[in-house]
């Protein structure tokens, strides 16, 4: 059905920005059909009606302060979203150059799809709904306060074998590539979630994130992260604490297994937005995020690392896709058989012993 632009705002639009704890109806919050002094475009001398005069924007999210965190562009829901991706930048480039202040993020909808767009660091890029107030604060502040990210800063204290370091290295060096995936395959016993912590602590201490989901696939390798968050970032506030069941939105560092999570966005009263989270890091990715699970990276708009201790050459061929990485060769690789062969060795070789007992020989 053709429903018009307007209808398409009240029906669907203004109820997906409720759903983010925009109260549209509160100017205080939502300013609708923002008025905007568009200029003349960079080698324009003479005014011309079509490039200068008073545009309105759908949408402005607004701060504490009253100032446009974000601008809106709306489209009927029988129109491609994207056309309505150059006329929001331009709004949003106009509102900074009136107010000499911060850039808004950008977001253009027909209701069913939502682009969202930080014009001063990464591509358009589709997402499942829109931020909360926090979220945007939260992002305009690393935005504003991101520092560069080096090899320098990689604290031995945490990880110190030369693999972990390289590893952490391969993720920056993807990072700074404006990449937003990224896959590590390393084996058992190599200290993978070390490695993780150890990278999370730069890129906390650099400002590139500041909430992180930890997913794991049983309660037992949960609480084993929740320990090394606790021992190497002491400072990063954890969830869950001991006896907590229901999910808090003031902590740092999440740890859940997959359906925990799960059950948490398909609640209807969930309390995290798409764009909650900075990073999730997924546990024994290769096995735990296909089919319904999947749902959790779809549903979440951050940075996402894959890790495994499958073998490169055994990994499905799907899960270098969802990283988005070549088939077969994956950011980062750290076989057992290195490991094993390093001088000093980092693992010992297993034997395997067949035995037979009394109950099976009679």
């Amino acid at each position: 059905m053709n429903i018009t632009e307007a209808r398409t705002r009240q029906e669907i639009i203004d109820k997906r920005l409720e759903k983010a704890g925009w109260d549209v109806n509160n100017p205080t919050q939502v300013t609708s059909e923002l008025d905007i002094w568009v200029g003349l475009p960079e080698g324009i001398e003479e005014p011309e009606n079509e490039y200068q005069g008073f545009r309105f924007a759908d949408y402005a999210l607004l701060g504490e302060d009253g100032y446009p965190l974000a601008v809106v562009e709306a489209k009927k829901t029988s129109k491609d979203a994207r056309i309505g991706q150059e006329q929001a930048r331009q709004y949003a480039e106009e509102i900074q150059k009136n107010s000499g202040k911060d850039m808004p993020f950008v977001f253009y909808t027909n209701g069913n799809d939502i682009y969202f767009w930080d014009t001063e660091k990464t591509p358009p890029r589709k997402v499942y709904g829109f931020p909360t107030k926090k979220d945007l604060e939260r992002l305009l502040f690393l935005r504003k306060n991101e520092k560069p990210i080096s090899q320098e800063l990689i604290s031995r204290d945490i990880s110190d074998r030369p693999y972990q370091i390289e590893a952490i290295r391969s993720v920056f060096e993807s990072l700074d590539k404006g990449k937003r995936k990224a896959l590590l395959v390393m084996a058992t016993g190599t200290g993978k979630t070390r490695t993780i912590v150890s990278m999370l602590d730069v890129l906390m201490r650099t400002n590139h994130v500041q909430k992180v989901l930890f997913l794991v696939d049983r309660i037992a390798l949960r609480n084993q992260a929740l320990d090394a968050f606790k021992e190497f970032l002491p400072n990063a506030p954890v969830w869950p604490k001991i006896g907590e069941t229901e999910i808090e939105t003031d902590r740092r560092v999440y740890a859940a297994t997959y359906p925990t999570m799960l059950n948490i966005i398909e609640d209807n009263d969930c309390k995290l937005s798409p764009h909650f989270f900075d990073m999730i890091v997924a546990d024994e990715s290769h096995r735990s995020i296909y089919n319904v699970y999947k749902n959790i990276f779809d549903y979440f708009d951050c940075v996402q690392v894959g890790l495994t201790a499958t073998p490169k050459d055994a990994v499905e061929h799907n899960t270098f896709g969802l990283f988005e990485c070549e088939d077969g060769i994956p950011t980062y690789a750290y076989s057992y058989e290195e490991a094993l062969n390093n001088k000093p060795p980092y693992l010992s070789d297993y034997e395997v012993l067949k035995i037979r007992t009394k109950f099976q020989k009679e």
